[in-house]
């Protein structure tokens, strides 16, 4: 297919016209951006599960993954009917209308602006002040293997059942994992953070040569668990996302026992993600219909 030919595609939501298909989105493995469209749409259920209701930043390569990358967080100036937009206020003092994607046609339209994964932020549309999501990024330091980033993953499901959590752990799509806590969203943004860090203190705690959650890079070692994500105005790649990088990995959710096995996270491609969803169904769905207190968490704050 050529660069310049477009493709009009009737999905739920509407008509969307994917612009330059045949357009290299990852050199290295030759996926073209009508490639990654598919994608999406194979996975849409999962996909859209993981970003419904919640605004997100716009990560644009529009270049490819090779390409150097950009955040817009407003929204364009015309978007298709099929996309809502709501309006977020930021730390600065500042607001903007962000995109919310809730169905299979504004999946496929925000692909083709560029954007090769999804970053949501982690609250709904109609309570942006209290997130429902704790999110616990485990962020390997340089020369920091995957062993050790699994080993601290298994330490901090430990933490959260002792707390009485439930945790849904996915792969980052990079060198990492990030575990998900649903909770009620009834707490703000500071105190989510506050008992992310009350949870990354007692993991480090419990394994010191392995984990930090020291903030400043020269005093790190090993696996940072970065509680800062559950900052306001932070956002994570979501679960199905693509990540840019070599081989197009993608973030997938994992089963614990898995982590507890010597898995290569770098795997889990398009076409194996795919197959592992109908093997497996969705296993990142409980995260969805799971609502659980902070209080556990924020007891821990010291």
């Amino acid at each position: 297919m050529a660069r310049s030919e477009s493709e009009v595609l009737d999905l739920d939501g509407g008509e969307v016209t994917i612009t330059n298909p045949g357009k290299i989105c990852f050199a290295d493995a030759g996926i073209t951006k009508m490639d990654l469209v598919r994608y999406y749409l194979a996975v849409a259920e999962g996909a859209i599960l993981g970003v419904r209701d919640r605004p997100m930043a716009l990560k644009r390569f529009v270049e490819g993954a090779d390409g150097e990358a950009f955040f817009q967080k407003r929204a364009p100036k015309s978007v298709p009917p099929f996309v809502r937009t709501v309006e977020l206020s930021f730390p600065s003092g500042r607001s903007a209308d962000e995109v919310v994607v809730d169905n299979a046609a504004a999946l496929a339209w925000v692909v083709n602006l560029g954007c090769i994964d999804l970053n949501p932020h982690p609250v709904r549309s109609a309570d942006l002040d209290h997130p429902d999501e704790l999110r616990v990024d485990l962020d390997p330091g340089p020369g920091v293997g995957w062993d050790d980033v699994r080993r601290v993953a298994l330490v901090v499901r430990e933490v959260l059942a002792d707390l009485g959590y439930t945790a849904w752990p996915k792969t980052s799509g990079s060198r990492g994992i990030h575990v998900y806590v649903r909770i009620e969203p009834r707490w703000g943004f500071s105190e989510v953070r506050r008992g992310a860090l009350a949870i990354a203190r007692e993991v480090e705690r419990r394994a010191p040569d392995l984990a930090t959650s020291k903030w400043w890079k020269e005093e790190r070692h090993g696996v940072f668990l970065d509680y800062n994500q559950n900052a306001k105005d932070r956002t994570v790649a979501s679960v199905y996302s693509v990540r840019p990088k070599k081989g197009a990995p993608v973030s997938t959710p994992l089963r614990w026992d898995e982590v507890d096995e010597k898995l290569d996270p770098a795997a889990y491609t398009m076409d194996a993600v795919r197959s592992r969803i109908e093997r497996h169904g969705d296993l990142f769905e409980g995260v969805l219909t799971t609502k659980q207190s902070l209080s556990a968490a924020l007891k821990r704050v010291r």
